[in-house]
């Protein structure tokens, strides 16, 4: 009965190391991506950033107010968030724009769970996605997959902007920057706006960037997100999104309503952008095509992952990654993979593109 007894006791607690070993290897798992870390603080009570007086005055010179609506735009390669807001006139015009210190991944849309891919696409960001108690400071969903990923099998959730200075499918900043963006928003989406839109692209989309890329296999993607990209540019005016005939389709309405399956061809349309605008991104779609018969070769470099703003690549260079991670982070949360983060694969596109504007307003602050 002891010998019974005491191989009952040691198989008990063989059972219950392997359940500690494999509840370790899952939280580790988690913890590789942005979900865990963005849902591991759930129970923190943290009160949520506030919009600074700076940044209110800057809005009053530019005639916006803090409840009016915003607009959000990521760019990979120049590793920039720009937020916009809307002026007095109804227009969206550039707040500020926020470097990033992490995105993980190459250019190019995210397609599946664990391929370490930053989202690209049109997003819709509501009050419910925003987490104010988040590992990585404060962080927001941006609604990955959408409904187009969705319908064409693309998998991964839990897609954010969040603070710290690490990756793995996410947009990180500074928690300086991250928290002013999130009172930003939060504002405007108190105050009657019902989501924001999320625009995220590969980089700047002028012809001479696209040029730049002409050998990337995501170049038609590329220049389907390009006539959303250029609908804002030409007008200031958030564009509508729909989805019908396995793509995006902008500022266009439809017999019967939206498109109910992204897949299927498109209704027809009942109403369609304006002649005037139309015009001027048709000669964007000519400025590409010359682009990409005059030019010879991408000057990107080979991928090691993902992308840092090279304000942070030099104080990554010049301290070393705990002294960045300390720098941008109360949390000092570990700069993901920098080894990776010093190679700079969009040297030459930088140095060639220029700011990448199609409009005649500043860039960015």
């Amino acid at each position: 009965m002891h010998l019974i007894a005491t191989v009952r006791s040691r198989k008990t607690s063989l059972q219950h190391a392997i359940r500690r070993l494999a509840g370790m290897a899952a939280v580790g798992l988690l913890l590789s991506s942005c979900v865990a870390a963005d849902m591991a603080l759930d129970g923190a009570a943290k009160a949520p950033p506030q919009i600074p007086s700076k940044m209110i005055a800057e809005m009053s010179k530019k005639g916006m107010k803090v409840e009016s609506p915003v607009l959000v735009r990521i760019f990979k390669q120049e590793s920039e968030l720009e937020v916009w807001k809307m002026d007095g006139a109804g227009r969206y015009a550039l707040l500020k724009t926020y470097p990033m210190c992490r995105w993980s991944g190459k250019l190019g849309p995210k397609t599946k769970n664990g391929d370490r891919q930053a989202p690209e696409g049109f997003y819709h960001v509501t009050a419910g996605m925003l987490n104010p108690k988040s590992q990585y400071y404060v962080s927001f969903n941006l609604g990955y997959p959408n409904r187009l990923e969705s319908a064409l099998g693309y998998t991964g959730d839990a897609l954010m902007v969040h603070g710290a200075c690490s990756s793995a499918g996410c947009y990180a900043l500074t928690d300086q920057g991250v928290g002013e963006i999130y009172a930003i928003v939060s504002k405007a989406l108190s105050s009657g706006q019902n989501h924001f839109q999320v625009q995220a692209y590969p980089f700047r989309m002028t012809a001479d960037n696209m040029a730049l890329h002409r050998s990337d296999e995501n170049l038609p993607f590329w220049r389907m997100l390009k006539e959303g990209y250029d609908a804002f540019e030409l007008t200031k005016q958030q564009p509508k999104v729909s989805a019908c005939g396995r793509r995006y389709v902008f500022n266009t309405a439809f017999e019967g309503g939206e498109p109910r399956d992204p897949l299927a061809a498109c209704p027809i349309p009942v109403t369609q952008p304006d002649p005037r605008i139309m015009a001027k991104i048709d000669a964007e779609k000519q400025k590409v095509d010359a682009a990409l018969a005059e030019s010879k070769a991408s000057p990107v470099t080979a991928y090691v992952d993902g992308g840092m703003h090279p304000s942070f690549r030099t104080l990554l260079e010049k301290n070393g990654p705990e002294k960045l991670a300390a720098s941008i982070s109360g949390i000092k949360y570990p700069v993901s993979r920098p080894e990776a983060a010093l190679a700079d694969p969009f040297q030459g596109a930088r140095k060639r593109a220029g700011a990448g504007s199609i409009s005649d307003q500043a860039s960015g602050n």
